[in-house]
């Protein structure tokens, strides 16, 4: 934990988080709004208004908000999603019904888990930055594992082995 929340309460530092976090989405939410607003007065706003540019965007309103939510929990597609969520003009009221949970549940988990494992890092860098090389290309090769084996068995139909599945020529 950073020396600044040492010794704070939990629900204190939980909501120290989740108050950075907030700002920091709704800025990059307002960001990518202003840059949708500036491409809309540009001489390519006829692509960005579109007939399929248009009805993806509605789809995305629709159906992308658990996106926001769900990328709190990942690394590194915060920022993506929001500005995605502003430059596709997203409506605020539910781009914020969305961001609430996902600040929250990033500040539990960086308030519990994410700093232990921030540290964690950090110190095993001083003693051998190698070490820490090695330990997270074995934590993306696990995780490129587990993304590759779930992707097969979503596609392999019922009955049918991974290697049937992936030669569309062979008989079933």
């Amino acid at each position: 934990m950073p020396s600044w929340l040492e010794g704070t309460p939990f629900a204190v530092t939980v909501g120290v988080l989740f108050a950075i976090v907030l700002l920091r989405a709704q800025g990059t939410y307002w960001l990518g709004r202003l840059a949708a607003a500036g491409a809309l007065r540009s001489r390519w706003a006829d692509r960005v208004t579109g007939p399929r540019t248009t009805a993806t965007i509605v789809r995305l309103h629709r159906w992308g908000w658990p996106l926001i939510t769900l990328s709190f929990l990942t690394v590194g597609m915060q920022t993506v999603v929001n500005a995605a969520a502003g430059l596709t003009r997203m409506p605020w009221l539910r781009y914020t019904a969305a961001m609430v949970p996902g600040c929250l549940a990033w500040a539990v988990v960086y308030a519990t888990v994410g700093f232990a494992a921030l540290e964690a890092a950090l110190a095993l860098a001083a003693r051998s930055p190698w070490a820490l090389v090695a330990v997270l290309l074995l934590v993306a090769g696990g995780a490129a594992v587990l993304i590759r084996r779930r992707q097969r068995t979503a596609t392999t139909p019922p009955g049918a082995t991974a290697e049937r599945a992936a030669d569309p020529i062979q008989s079933p």
